[in-house]
């Protein structure tokens, strides 16, 4: 078991929150009588609960919200800050799964009390978490191409330099 510089207490504060805003949620639902969130909603909220998870825990984009609760190496090491609850917070937003269960709140909030907006936030992080995912498999299989190319180092084409890889992308000179 490793020491951390916290206390069960500093993890309880971090629970007893986000139950906090659960309830507040469910209070503020049934005062609203929101409408309830079908099944066929889920699979956009998944991806836009993943978008969002991944900008706050670790986007440069969104580093200022860790500054005061992380440290981040330019390597993409990352260490919580301080002790007691801030060192428990940062521990939290260094956690994609973490952040994402308080994104869901958020979310699912969001789609309750707010769902006109929800219409246009929902499907733009899903889109973006859509176009992460197809980014990231489009390089694996350019790396893997590539990898396969060199390794029987076969030309691309009729005349092409065998020392030219296909799937890599142009470099841009800074």
């Amino acid at each position: 078991m490793s020491k951390t510089p916290t206390k069960p207490i500093d993890y309880a504060a971090l629970s007893a929150g986000y139950g906090a805003l659960t309830g507040a949620l469910l209070v503020a639902a049934r005062a609203k009588e929101a409408q309830a969130i079908r099944p066929g909603e889920l699979p956009v909220m998944g991806l836009a609960t993943f978008a969002l998870a991944k900008l706050i825990a670790k986007e440069k984009v969104d580093s200022w919200v860790r500054e005061p609760f992380l440290e981040e190496g330019p390597n993409g090491e990352r260490r919580p800050k301080g002790r007691r609850l801030r060192y428990a917070v940062g521990e939290l937003l260094s956690c994609t799964r973490c952040v994402g269960s308080w994104s869901a709140l958020g979310l699912v909030g969001m789609r309750l009390l707010r769902p006109r907006e929800a219409q246009v936030v929902l499907p733009v992080l899903a889109l973006a978490a859509a176009n992460d995912w197809l980014q990231t498999g489009f390089t694996t299989l350019c790396a893997e191409a590539n990898v396969v190319q060199k390794r029987t180092q076969t030309p691309t084409e009729a005349g092409d330099d065998a020392n030219v890889t296909r799937f890599e992308r142009p470099r841009t000179s800074p």
